[in-house]
């Protein structure tokens, strides 16, 4: 009883201590941006159009904003 204990022990420590086996080297997929060009561009787009709006008001904001100091500054404030 002893020895099958002691070999099953062997045999698990055996299995433990042996190198993995090496993923097998396939070629990388094909890019596949070409394929998905319209569609990312949409998504692009979409994203972007509230990004450029908030840009143009923030510029607006800005002009705004420089138009008031300079009309402050004018009054002698």
């Amino acid at each position: 009883m002893k020895l099958r204990h002691a070999s099953f022990l062997f045999l698990a420590l055996a299995a433990a201590c042996s190198a993995p086996t090496p993923p097998p080297t396939d070629q990388p997929p094909d890019p596949q941006a070409a394929a998905q060009h319209a569609r990312d561009t949409q998504l692009r787009d979409a994203m972007q159009k509230p990004i450029q709006k908030a840009q143009g008001v923030e510029d607006t904001t800005l002009k705004a904003a420089d138009e008031q100091r300079d009309q402050i500054e004018d009054q002698g404030g």
